[in-house]
C-alpha cells in the first residue's frame, strides 16, 4: 500500500504501520511530500514519525478510531463506493434543516438519527444540514472545534456511521449538507503545524493564527482543504457543505480560496452528474459572496443571512441587546428592510459595531433562494447564556407567527431542530475536553463572558458537565402531545404550501404588497396574501380591495374573512394565508393545540 505524506521541512520521515517501522523518501516531483509502499490492511492503524519525534497521526486520515490523538487506521478504498442511485436535490426549492448528531437522539449516533429521519421527510423537509462531524477531543461537544478534516469522529460511527445515515436520507428524497469548518481548528489534538505551514502568523482570527492562505506553503495547504471537501461530497455521497465563518478566511492572493474552491465543486458536479452546491456563514453582508466567479464574485451557492434572523427576532421579543441594538430601533422596518433585499446593512451605520457594515444586494441579480431565512439557529440559540430556545419565552401563537413569516418568505428556510414542535429543551453550549487544564480554561471563559453582561456566574451551565449535554437532547415524546403537536401540524402544513404553491418558491424579490407596522406584519406574494399579528390584541388590517371576501387557506386561530373593504380582523398573536376569491374558509377549531389550521387548497 503507498503512504504519502506532506512534510517540507522535515529532514527525515518514518512511517510506523502495522507495528513496524519503514524509512520514507522524498518524493521526486512533489516537492515537501514523502511516500514509501508498506503491508497494510483495512483497519491497521498507521502513523507518521518526523525527525524521530512523536508518532503523529495522518493529516489526511480518513478514520481516528482512537481520537484525535491517536494513530491512524487504513480505510479501504472500496468502502466509500456508493451503494445506490441518487440523482441529488437541487438548493432552489429547498427547505433545510439544522441538526447536531449528538443531541438530536439521546444516543447521539448516526444510526439513531437515521431512525428519525421519517419525521423530516414527513415534514417536508429536502435537506438535512448536518453540524460537523471531524473529530474531536472526547465524546460530546458541538463540532467546531474539531481536527483531522478527513475524518468522522467516532463516537458518531465514524466513516461508515455517515455513509449508513446518508444512505438512508437518501431513500427517503432527503439531501444531506454537512458543516464544515476550514476557519480554524482545535485547540486539542491538531498537529497539523508539526507537518508543515498549515497556519500563519501574517493574519489573526479569534482563534488565533490564520489557516495559511496566501503564505509561503499555501498552495498546499488549499489543496488540502479543497480535497478534505471533495471527499466529503465525492466519498460520503453528501449534496452541499456549509462552510463556517468564511469572513475568517483570510486571502490576499490573485485567487481568493472559495472562487477556487467553489470552481472544484462545481467541476465535481460536472463529473459526477449531480447538484453540488455550498453555503457560507459569513457577516459581511458582501454580495461577492453569491456573485458568480464569471462576474468578479465567490461563485458560493447561498449564504446564511442573520440580518433577517436578527429582525425577525427583535420583532418577536423586543430584545435589544449586542447585536440586536440596530435592528430593536425600528423591527418593522427591519423586517420590510431584509423581506424586500436581503440585508439589512447594506453599508448603513451599525451602532454595534461603531462604524458603517456592508453593501447592497441587488435583487434583480441574486435570487433570494441564495440567502437562507430562519428564526433560529445553532448559533443564536447555543451562544445565549442558557441555550434558550424562542419556545422558552414565546406563546405558541408567536412560534406560528414566526414559523409563517421564515416560510412564506422569498429566502430558502432553515429550522433547527426541535423548532417545528417548539421544542422545550434547551441547546447549550458542551464540551468534553480531555485535557483539564483546557477544560477549567473553557469553563471559567465562559463564565466570565457571561458575568460581564449581568449574569451570575453559578447560572451558566458547566460546559465540561455532562449533565449539560444530556438536557441539550431532544425529547421526542414532545411532539406527540399539546402544545408541540398542534405547531408541529402547523409547520407540516405550511411547508405543504410552500412546496405546492409556485409563488412561494418564487426566487424574485416581489410583493404585490409589503408592508409592516407596530407588531403588525402582511405582504402578498403571486395570489397568496400572509398577514401576521405579533401583539396581544385583535387588529383591524386593510389589506385592500382586492382581498374582500378571500379564502383563508392557513390560519393559526380561526379568521373571518376581510370585509368588503379588504379589512381583515385578525386574533392576537395569530398568522393567517389568504387566497383572495375562492369561497368561504373553513377553520379547523382543534382544542389540543389552541389554535386551528385549514388544510392547503
Amino acid at each position: 500500500m503507498l503512504f504519502e505524506v506532506w512534510a517540507p521541512n522535515a529532514g527525515r520521515v518514518e512511517l510506523l504501520a502495522a507495528g513496524r517501522e519503514h524509512p520514507m523518501e522524498r518524493h521526486p516531483a512533489r516537492a515537501g511530500w514523502w511516500r514509501c509502499t508498506a503491508p497494510a490492511a483495512p483497519g491497521d492503524r498507521y502513523g507518521f514519525a518526523l525527525d524521530g519525534g512523536p508518532v503523529l497521526p495522518d493529516p489526511r486520515s480518513r478514520r481516528q478510531p482512537d481520537g484525535p490523538d491517536g494513530l491512524s487506521a487504513v480505510v479501504e478504498p472500496a468502502a466509500f463506493d456508493r451503494r445506490q442511485p441518487w440523482p441529488g436535490r437541487l438548493l432552489p426549492g429547498a427547505v433545510l434543516y439544522e441538526l447536531h448528531i449528538g443531541t438530536f437522539t439521546p444516543e447521539g449516533t448516526f444510526d439513531a438519527a437515521a431512525e428519525r429521519l421519517p419525521h423530516l421527510a414527513d415534514l417536508g423537509i429536502t435537506h438535512v444540514e448536518l453540524m460537523p462531524v471531524c473529530p474531536f477531543p472526547g465524546t460530546h461537544g458541538w463540532g467546531y472545534e474539531g481536527v483531522s478534516l478527513w475524518a468522522v469522529h467516532e463516537p458518531y460511527g465514524g466513516p461508515a456511521g455517515l455513509r449508513r445515515f446518508v444512505d438512508a436520507a437518501h431513500a427517503l428524497g432527503l439531501g444531506v449538507v454537512l458543516d464544515v469548518v476550514h476557519n480554524h481548528l482545535g485547540p486539542s489534538g491538531n498537529h497539523l503545524p508539526a507537518f508543515g505551514p498549515y497556519f500563519t502568523d501574517t493574519h489573526h482570527t479569534p482563534w488565533g493564527a490564520a489557516v495559511n492562505l496566501d503564505a509561503p506553503g499555501s498552495a498546499e495547504v488549499r489543496a488540502f482543504l479543497i480535497g478534505s471537501a471533495l471527499a466529503w461530497l465525492r466519498d460520503h455521497g453528501l449534496d452541499g457543505l456549509r462552510l463556517d465563518a468564511v469572513h475568517a478566511l483570510i486571502d490576499t492572493g490573485p485567487k481568493h480560496f472559495l472562487a477556487e474552491l467553489s470552481a472544484a465543486v462545481d467541476a465535481l458536479a460536472g463529473r459526477l452528474g449531480r447538484p453540488l452546491f455550498l453555503i457560507a456563514e459569513s457577516d459581511l453582508n458582501d454580495p461577492a459572496t453569491t456573485t458568480a466567479r464569471e462576474a468578479g464574485g465567490m461563485g458560493i451557492h447561498a449564504q446564511w443571512n442573520d440580518d433577517f434572523h436578527h429582525a425577525l427576532h427583535t420583532a418577536l421579543t423586543g430584545e435589544s441587546q449586542g447585536y440586536y441594538a440596530d435592528f430593536a430601533a425600528d423591527p418593522a422596518h427591519a423586517l420590510t428592510k431584509t423581506l424586500r433585499g436581503g440585508f439589512f446593512h447594506d453599508g448603513t451605520y451599525s451602532a454595534f459595531r461603531t462604524r458603517p457594515h456592508g453593501r447592497p444586494l441587488d435583487p434583480r441579480s441574486t435570487p433570494a433562494y441564495r440567502l437562507l431565512g430562519y428564526a433560529q439557529t445553532h448559533d443564536q440559540v447555543g451562544n445565549r447564556a442558557l441555550g434558550d430556545r424562542l419556545s422558552a419565552r414565546l406563546s405558541p401563537g408567536l412560534l406560528a407567527c414566526a414559523a409563517a413569516l421564515v416560510l412564506c418568505a422569498p429566502f430558502t428556510p432553515m429550522l433547527f431542530m426541535g423548532e417545528e414542535w417548539g421544542a422545550r429543551t434547551p441547546w447549550q453550549f458542551f464540551t468534553d475536553h480531555t485535557d483539564p487544564a483546557l477544560a477549567e480554561a473553557v469553563r471559567t471563559g465562559r463564565r466570565r463572558e457571561f458575568a460581564a453582561h449581568g449574569w451570575a456566574e453559578k447560572d451558566i451551565p458547566d460546559p465540561q458537565n455532562p449533565a449539560t449535554r444530556d438536557r441539550s437532547c431532544l425529547d421526542w415524546s414532545e411532539p406527540d402531545r399539546a402544545p408541540h403537536r398542534g405547531l408541529l401540524d402547523w409547520y407540516r402544513r405550511l411547508i405543504a404550501l410552500r412546496r405546492t404553491e409556485p409563488a412561494l418558491g418564487d426566487p424574485r424579490w416581489e410583493y404585490d404588497a409589503l408592508h409592516a407596522e407596530d407588531r403588525t406584519v402582511h405582504f402578498r406574494r403571486g395570489p397568496l396574501h400572509l398577514a401576521v399579528n405579533l401583539s396581544d390584541e385583535p387588529v383591524a388590517l386593510d389589506l385592500g380591495p382586492d382581498a374582500a371576501g378571500a379564502e383563508t387557506v392557513l390560519a393559526w386561530r380561526p379568521v373571518g374573512p376581510p370585509d368588503a373593504d379588504g379589512v381583515l380582523w385578525l386574533p392576537p398573536e395569530t398568522a393567517v394565508v389568504l387566497r383572495p376569491g375562492r369561497g368561504v374558509a373553513r377553520p379547523d377549531e382543534r382544542a389540543d393545540a389552541g389554535s386551528g389550521a385549514t388544510a392547503p387548497s
